[in-house]
């Protein structure tokens, strides 16, 4: 299967589990060139998040993450990402881990939003 680019890609989330912190109002707006991927993220109980990631061999992401919430609490955490397509939009399909606070883990799932 050839690789999915997100450059210029938008999502929001469809599941988190309950210790995400991500809710339906957060939006995400990746870049990409070659096999780094960014992304900035905001909305909800976000105030301000950034991504940044490696794309593998197999067309997945290997990612990094930090934030500001509206509480003006820092997170951070790291996330091996499954990208696919899902009836014409990418499909991003997440197991993460907070590196901060609790240290607990979780899935989420993020859909394309469309034009």
């Amino acid at each position: 299967m050839e690789k999915i680019n997100l450059n210029g890609r938008e999502f929001c989330l469809e599941t988190n589990s309950k210790n995400g912190e991500v809710s339906y109002e957060t939006v995400f707006r990746y870049s990409q060139d070659g096999e780094l991927v960014t992304a900035e993220y905001g909305g909800g109980s976000i105030r301000h998040g950034r991504i940044v990631g490696r794309q593998t061999d197999e067309g997945n992401l290997d990612m990094v993450y930090h934030c500001m919430t509206t509480a003006g609490e820092l997170k951070a955490g790291k996330a091996e990402a499954m990208v696919s397509l899902d009836r014409g939009r990418v499909r991003l399909d997440l197991r993460w881990e907070w590196l901060s606070g609790d240290r607990s883990s979780g899935t989420s799932s993020y859909v394309e939003i469309d034009d």
